[in-house]
């Protein structure tokens, strides 16, 4: 451990880990990037020239209807990647592949919740798409216009984006749990002009709604002219004469040729929002040649793509994840991307399970979120079925602590599966650090080293390097393809939040430390950070700590204030089948003690129900922080799972 004295604008290390799981030997022979020393030449040749190294791979990668000039120009905070070039990701995710002899390959698996099922080729899908882009023209959709979508798990889902960048109109997808505010909100933001629903999604075996809440948004979004509503569920919705439109009536009109538009690198292909830690949510914009290339090279290279693989990215196309690793990465790469529309545990707590083993799927990405209620539900759920098919596992959205990682190592993966923990955020349009299946030798909670062509670095709230060891903030320091291009409407805020802090690099908003073998750790959030007495702790540690306790399923520590030592540690606790109790708390306080030393105990430990997450499953630190202080003004919530989690939280923090 660095010595405690350290300098107090850098974060300790608390936390050791020294685990070591090398690739499989089968598995690195067959890989693409079969060794450290195959990932350090590459890296080495990305990092001389980043722009020489992403151009040559934008040339072979993708089909250009012009070719581009100028790999980059960087006039900061703006990146154009691939300039004067004129591409269509729609063609390189669908003719393209058709054109290299992969048309009947199939492109889409879904799965309903109630277990229907549908199965779509390359040339389908292809067909698919092309009929709704012209049902979108029809409806006077033009290069630029804003389409939102608000939908379930559907393959309809996948083609309305494919769509949408056929023809050159910019998607915004808001996830079908958000409140009918939220969705208006977003879409007066973007000046949304078509409204794509459905008259319901299906959710541990109920109909959600989501006609009912377009309705509710558009009255208060003046700037959507139509609603398209796919017929899901069946539901009785009310539709509004001259502006809802059946989506099955409005294909009857249209036939199946749609040439993909040629269009310039730099055009916006989407807007994503997220809410950020206070107020409004910022809508995160990403272009088109760039971001195109960065998801196709990062899925193949984190996955290890091989042809005949089967992948379940278990994300909803609501998210990031969902839009780089269900449908613009795979499909790009010519792979076959599994959708499933429901819940993981409905009907029973083994549906993931149940579709792997169906489906033989491969390659596996899910978020620790997920990996730590599948844990809490009990190894029996997994027991019941045949993994043997997996060869890949990923865990993304947040850092996944060693215990989770080790149970997903050897419950789901049979101690066999590679994890490729991958750090990235919705900003960066794809995954910056991960292990390579084929080459990295593993560290349970580590997402190792950078990609290809991302050049990280480790600083102090001055801009000084960090030393080796310490924590302190995670910036890059040098442009890549797949970066946001700012947020929408707002370029004062962009520049504010990634570039003004540390001038000249990207700040990605999260603490990061090096150990000796130069691997990255993720330490949290910049405000994650509690500094007792002088000492500044990451929450992330603290909380891995009270996972590893055999009675803990999930833990969140949040700093409050505290007169003498000026913040102190307080965490909140779900439990696997123990009853909280007042020995539990004492039990926990001495397992964090033995696990990291008395700085790092908590001053109160709460237990809850469940804690308060995003729609993503990101823990909502700030409310917990506003709980503990005992504030009552909780800021930006339109993202919140449940409200009545934070009710219960409020009820039990002031009982």
């Amino acid at each position: 451990m660095p010595p405690s004295d350290s300098p107090s604008n850098q974060i300790q290390n608390v936390m050791r880990e020294e685990r070591l799981f090398p690739p499989p030997a089968e598995l690195s022979a067959n890989s693409a990037i079969g060794s450290m020393e195959a990932y350090q030449e590459l890296y080495a040749k990305s990092t001389a020239d980043p722009v020489a190294f992403w151009s040559d791979l934008a040339k072979e990668e993708l089909h250009w209807f012009e070719p581009f000039q100028e790999g980059l120009v960087w006039e900061e905070p703006v990146a154009k990647w691939f300039v004067g070039g004129k591409t269509n990701v729609s063609y390189n995710c669908l003719d393209r592949n058709i054109e290299k002899g992969l048309g009947d390959k199939t492109a889409i698996i879904w799965e309903g919740e109630p277990g229907d099922a549908k199965t779509l080729t390359f040339k389908e899908l292809h067909t698919e798409v092309c009929r709704f882009s012209n049902v979108l023209k029809k409806l006077g959709v033009e290069e630029g216009d804003v389409v939102s979508i608000y939908m379930p798990m559907t393959p309809e889902l996948a083609i309305a984006m494919l769509a949408c960048a056929r023809v050159g109109a910019v998607h915004s997808v808001v996830f079908g749990g958000f409140s009918s505010e939220a969705l208006a909100e977003r879409n007066r933001d973007a000046n949304a002009k078509v409204q794509l629903t459905a008259d319901g999604g299906w959710r541990r075996g109920k109909v959600l709604p989501l006609k009912e809440t377009v309705d509710e948004a558009l009255e208060k979004s003046p700037s959507v002219e139509h609603c398209i509503v796919l017929k899901r569920c069946e539901n009785e919705i009310t539709m509004k004469e001259g502006r809802d439109h059946w989506w099955h009536d409005l294909l009857e009109e249209v036939d199946a040729d749609c040439p993909a538009t040629p269009l310039d690198s730099e055009t916006p292909l989407f807007i994503l929002y997220t809410s950020g830690s206070t107020g409004k949510p910022k809508g995160i914009k990403h272009t088109t040649a760039g971001y195109n290339l960065y998801a196709k090279k990062t899925f193949e290279w984190v996955f290890d793509h091989q042809q005949d693989d089967i992948y379940w990215c278990t994300a909803d196309c609501g998210w990031i994840t969902g839009h780089s690793y269900v449908v613009y990465g795979p499909l790009s790469a010519g792979a076959t991307t599994l959708l499933y529309e429901g819940a993981p545990n409905h009907p029973e707590p083994d549906r993931f399970w149940d579709l792997v083993e169906k489906y033989k799927v491969t390659l596996f990405y899910t978020a620790p979120t997920a990996v730590r209620a599948f844990i809490k539900w009990g190894d029996e759920w997994v027991e019941k079925h045949d993994l043997s098919s997996l060869r890949v596992l990923g865990s993304v959205g947040e850092g996944i602590n060693p215990e989770a990682w080790m149970w997903y190592y050897e419950k789901i993966g049979g101690g066999k599966c590679p994890i490729v923990d991958t750090w990235w955020q919705t900003e960066t349009g794809g995954i910056m650090m991960s292990p390579l299946p084929g080459a990295t030798p593993l560290k349970p909670g580590s997402c190792t080293k950078p990609l290809p062509g991302i050049i990280p670095a480790i600083v102090d709230e001055t801009g000084e390097p960090v030393e080796p060891g310490f924590g302190g903030m995670l910036v890059i320091t040098h442009p890549w393809p797949g970066m946001l291009r700012g947020l929408w409407g707002d370029m004062e805020r962009y520049q504010e939040t990634y570039w003004a802090k540390i001038p000249h690099n990207y700040l990605a908003g999260d603490n990061a430390r090096q150990d000796e073998d130069g691997y990255y750790w993720i330490m949290g959030r910049i405000d994650d950070v509690i500094n007792v007495s002088g000492h500044r702790l990451s929450t992330i540690e603290v909380e891995s700590a009270l996972v590893s306790h055999d009675k803990v399923a999930e833990a969140a520590a949040i700093g409050r204030p505290d007169d003498l030592t000026g913040q102190a540690i307080s965490v909140f606790v779900t439990l696997k089948d123990a009853e909280p109790s007042e020995e539990l708390k004492k039990a926990l306080k001495l397992h964090v003690r033995h696990e990291i030393g008395a700085l790092a105990v908590p001053a109160d430990i709460h237990f809850a129900v469940a804690l308060p997450k995003t729609r993503s499953g990101k823990i909502m630190r700030r409310l917990l922080r506003d709980i503990a202080s005992g504030k009552e003004e909780v800021g930006d919530t339109s993202t919140l799972e449940d409200y009545t989690v934070l009710a219960k939280l409020r009820e039990k923090d002031e009982s």
